[in-house]
C-alpha cells in the first residue's frame, strides 16, 4: 500500500514539475505572445471600425451558424473544441515557417471578432458584448499562447545550432499544448457550447 501512495506520489511530483516548465517555457516565449496579442488587438480594431471591407465574412459565418444550429450541447461542444484544438496545433506547429501563419492567424481571428463585434453593436448595442466576451475568457489565452510559441519557433530559424535548438523548443512547444493549451480550450468549449444552447 505505501509503495503504490510512494508511486503516485511520485506521478503527482513529476507532472506538477512538468506544468511548471510549461509555464516557464511560456514565460521565455511571452514576448512572442505579446506581438501575437498585439496583431490581434489591431485587427479586431480594423475589423470594427472598417466593417465594409469585410462583408465577405457573412457568407462564411452564415455557413458556420447553419453547421451548428441542430447540434446538442454535447456534439457542440466536441465541434468547437476539435476546430480550436486544430487551429491551435497548427499555428504552433507549423510557425517554424518565419512565423506566417500565427501572425496571419492572429490577423484573421481579430479581423473576424472586430466584424462579429461591429455587427452586434449595430443590431443590438454595446450592451450585448457581454454575452459574447465569456467564450473568449480560456480559448483567447490558449490561441495567443499557441500562436505565439510558433512565432518564437519561427524566429528560431535563425539561431546557432538551429536543428537542436528547434528541437528542444518544438518538443518544450507540445508540452505546453497538451498541459496547458488543452485544458483551457477543453473549458472554453463547454463555456462556448453551454452559452450557445442558452442563448438559441
Amino acid at each position: 500500500m505505501n509503495k503504490k501512495r510512494s508511486g503516485k506520489k511520485e506521478k503527482a511530483e513529476g507532472f506538477k514539475r512538468e506544468v511548471e516548465k510549461a509555464f516557464d517555457y511560456i514565460k521565455k516565449g511571452r514576448n512572442y505572445i505579446y506581438f501575437i496579442i498585439g496583431v490581434f488587438a489591431i485587427g479586431a480594431l480594423i475589423g470594427f471600425f472598417f466593417p465594409d471591407g469585410f462583408r465577405f465574412f457573412d457568407e462564411t459565418l452564415k455557413l458556420l451558424a447553419e453547421k451548428v444550429k441542430d447540434m446538442g450541447a454535447l456534439e457542440l461542444i466536441r465541434f468547437i473544441f476539435i476546430n480550436n484544438a486544430t487551429s491551435a496545433l497548427f499555428g504552433l506547429v507549423f510557425g517554424f515557417l518565419l512565423g506566417f501563419l500565427p501572425f496571419f492567424s492572429a490577423l484573421l481571428n481579430g479581423l473576424v471578432l472586430g466584424y462579429v463585434l461591429n455587427g452586434v453593436q449595430e443590431k443590438a448595442g454595446y450592451g450585448e458584448f457581454w454575452k459574447i466576451l465569456p467564450h473568449g475568457i480560456f480559448e483567447l489565452p490558449a490561441i495567443f499562447i499557441s500562436l505565439g510559441l510558433g512565432l518564437r519557433l519561427g524566429m528560431l530559424i535563425f539561431s546557432k545550432n538551429r536543428k537542436e535548438t528547434l528541437k528542444s523548443a518544438l518538443w518544450s512547444s507540445i508540452k505546453v499544448y497538451l498541459l496547458i493549451v488543452i485544458p483551457l480550450l477543453v473549458a472554453a468549449a463547454i463555456i462556448e457550447g453551454l452559452l450557445i444552447v442558452h442563448y438559441r
